[in-house]
């Protein structure tokens, strides 16, 4: 039989005291493995009008659906708040994609946003180098194509758009 020694009384006491701890814990409720979401009581100043541009030059369906998510979010704050936004999405480069044969979920999306006032401005540039017709890109008229997609984020900016840009 082996000796306890003094020193291993209080490791001892320790091991004594956490198997003991689920005992004393079995009517305590589970932990909820998740918390529900519970609306803050939030306080701001009214939104009022913001214009903002937001250039899309992706091809990734993720990043296409985020965007689209991010505008409807903020129109339906802006609303909330007693505000107003003017949105301008500019499509470049592999942002084309977006009107290329959407599904039908996105064409819904763009329909709502469009609906709602949000303008879908596409970079002639972009359908030069690509070689497609601005006709076969969904919902797009000729009055939506601008020179320069690059250059017109910098214009709107120029003209009191904020650029929102939020792949980080």
């Amino acid at each position: 039989m082996k000796m306890i020694t003094r020193a291993a009384l209080p490791l001892l006491g320790l091991c004594a005291t956490l198997l003991a701890v689920p005992a004393l814990c079995a009517d305590a409720p589970p932990a909820p493995s998740q918390s529900a979401y519970v609306k803050p009581e939030m306080h701001h100043r009214p939104y009022g009008l913001i214009k903002l541009v937001v250039p899309l030059t992706s091809d990734d369906k993720a990043i296409h659906a985020m965007k689209l998510r991010n505008i409807a979010n903020a129109l339906n704050s802006a609303q909330e708040w007693q505000g107003k936004l003017v949105v301008t999405v500019v499509l470049y480069a592999k942002g084309l994609s977006l009107l290329q044969n959407p599904d039908a979920t996105t064409k819904q999306q763009l329909d709502r946003l469009q609906e709602r006032g949000v303008h879908f401005a596409v970079c002639n540039n972009s359908l030069v180098e690509k070689g497609i017709d601005f006709h076969t890109l969904y919902g797009v008229a000729g009055a939506d194509i601008v020179p320069s997609g690059f250059a017109e984020v910098a214009y709107l900016q120029a003209r009191d758009h904020y650029v929102v840009d939020p792949v980080n």
